[in-house]
């Protein structure tokens, strides 16, 4: 069942990542990232409703904080990375970062996994990576910043998975309520300049802010879920597969193309979901 909920989650982050990623070619990142985050906000809200657990105490509160820290760095960074570097750098590297790290964790805090599910976590890393790999753009010079910010990315990201699965199941979705919270208003100030610097938004883009937003709350609710019937190391990364279901929307409804890179990402992805699932 953890497995499941993981994969369920990497489709909710996909998804969001595809509409947000929609609204921020015809919006300000910054309003962007906010105004889908207010909707994460009330996503939590609704999910304490249905699920309350025993209540919050200062450990819960404390995780789930640390987690929306996570949350805004690794979303801020990961828009501003792609925004002035090249995203084959920037996107593989927080794709990887997110899934390594908490895995790493995971196995130090005493995670045991099968021979299956240990090499489908060894292909799973790679597979990652290339689903998320970009073609080069001669038009955009290299940049340092770039990568940085793709590292900056993945920790927080990385940060995001591992606060939630410390925070526990035992508070129902108390974590996400002061993790949504926190995120929000560390994204303020980054939205307010972008309104000042932009247009108002079509309808059609605060359509896509809001689906961005609820998934995105959806999908750290499906893997705070998981991480209580699964070792972190297995749930980080099978929910780290998320570019690939943006990379299939992005064929789907835009027309991109895969690049042989992302199509044998994808394949390898497919056998190491396999193999994770099953070990």
């Amino acid at each position: 069942m953890g497995a499941l909920l993981a994969l369920v989650a990497s489709l909710a982050y996909g998804v969001s990542d595809f509409a947000a990623g929609l609204a921020s070619r015809r919006f300000a990142v910054g309003p962007v990232a906010a105004v889908a985050q207010i909707f994460g906000v009330i996503t939590a809200v609704i999910a304490l409703a249905v699920f309350p657990g025993v209540g919050p105490t200062a450990r819960v509160i404390g995780w789930g904080a640390l987690s929306g820290l996570g949350s805004a760095v690794g979303t801020l960074s990961l828009y501003r990375g792609l925004a002035i570097g090249r995203m084959s750098v920037v996107a593989p590297l927080s794709a990887v970062l997110t899934a390594i790290i908490p895995a790493v964790v995971g196995l130090a805090s005493g995670n045991h996994l099968s021979t299956g599910a240990a090499v489908g976590i060894g292909i799973a890393i790679p597979a990652i990576g290339l689903v998320s790999w970009q073609p080069r753009s001669e038009d955009r010079a290299p940049s340092r910043g770039g990568a940085l910010y793709g590292v900056t990315s993945g920790l927080g990201f990385a940060l995001l998975f591992i606060a939630l699965d410390h925070a526990g199941t035992h508070a129902g979705a108390w974590p996400l309520v002061p993790g949504q919270g926190i995120a929000f208003i560390l994204e303020i100030p980054f939205a307010i300049h972008g309104f000042r610097s932009s247009s108002p938004p079509s309808r059609a883009t605060i359509g896509l802010m809001i689906l961005g937003g609820f998934l995105s709350g959806t999908g750290n609710l499906l893997f705070l879920a998981a991480t209580g019937r699964g070792q972190l190391a297995i749930i980080a990364v099978l929910s780290s597969f998320y570019p690939a279901i943006t990379i299939l929307l992005a064929r789907s409804f835009l027309s991109e193309r895969w690049t042989r890179l992302q199509a044998v990402g994808l394949v390898t992805a497919a056998a190491a979901i396999a193999l994770v699932s099953t070990g």
